[in-house]
């Protein structure tokens, strides 16, 4: 994001905020998201005041303005809200760690400098519905998220193949995915061999299906062992805290949901 000379200059862009921390006593290092120019991180002046804080919570949608004085100097950003997310998310912790784990995903897999328009909207459309309403993001979020992992997979060069069988070619009855090339594989296909696989969960071969909770947790661990590989392995990192909360958080309420009440 330079101009032709080199110069300085300003430009304003939508934008999603993926990370702030404390720079200084008064200062924030902030990472967003753009659609034009993909991830971006620089210095936001103030945003460690109380209004700042606010400002670049991550999940938030924040109109920038982004400056530059030289093509090696900082990048200074400064921002005005458009829609905030996690403030409405306190009393609802799944949702909230729904949006703290995509968050640092996008932060820490995307290229900086490097547009993504496809997942910048799905980032957008994912996180306007997680805020809209808590009860309704605790209750219907997670199939969402889980599909935004996938098309995460997807933009980063790792997408998975669920259009059919990788053993038969047959489109019907796909119910797992290979965990080496990323492919579905059929009931009759698995054969002997379906321990090896991965479950695939009915509301991603079925997008009018939303799916259980056990199906979501199906899911993440689908996503994850992509994520974990692809993404992260190659750099020997694993994958982030927040990522492994949400897992968590969600296996305990499967967990919940299968203990039998009794008098």
């Amino acid at each position: 994001m330079t101009d032709k000379g080199g110069t300085s200059y300003q430009k304003e862009a939508p934008a999603l905020v993926l990370f702030a921390g404390v720079q200084g006593e008064t200062s924030a290092r902030v990472h967003v998201l753009t659609e034009d120019y993909g991830p971006l991180r620089g210095i936001a002046y103030g945003g460690a005041s109380k209004a700042g804080r606010a400002l670049w919570q991550p999940g938030n949608v924040v109109k920038t303005s982004l400056h530059k004085r030289s093509a090696a100097a900082l990048l200074q950003i400064s921002g005005e809200l458009l829609y905030a997310c996690a403030a409405r998310l306190l009393d609802a912790p799944l949702a909230l760690s729904m949006v703290q784990s995509v968050c640092v995903l996008a932060d820490v897999t995307l290229p900086e400098a490097d547009p993504c328009p496809f997942l910048f909207a799905e980032t957008v459309r994912l996180l306007t519905f997680l805020g809209y309403d808590p009860v309704v993001a605790e209750r219907e979020g997670m199939p969402h998220v889980v599909r935004w992992e996938m098309a995460l997979l997807a933009t980063l060069g790792f997408g998975l193949d669920l259009s059919a069988c990788a053993v038969t070619g047959s489109t019907e009855n796909l119910h797992y995915v290979s965990p080496r090339t990323g492919r579905a594989v059929s009931e009759e296909g698995a054969g002997e061999w379906k321990d090896r696989l991965l479950p695939l969960p009915s509301f991603l071969r079925d997008t009018e299906q939303t799916g259980n909770a056990a199906d979501w947790l199906e899911g993440l661990r689908l996503t994850g062992h992509f994520l974990a590989r692809d993404a992260f392995g190659q750099r020997h990192l694993p994958l982030p805290a927040a990522r492994q909360r949400l897992y968590d958080r969600l296996e305990m309420r499967v967990l919940a949901d299968q203990t039998p009440i009794t008098e």
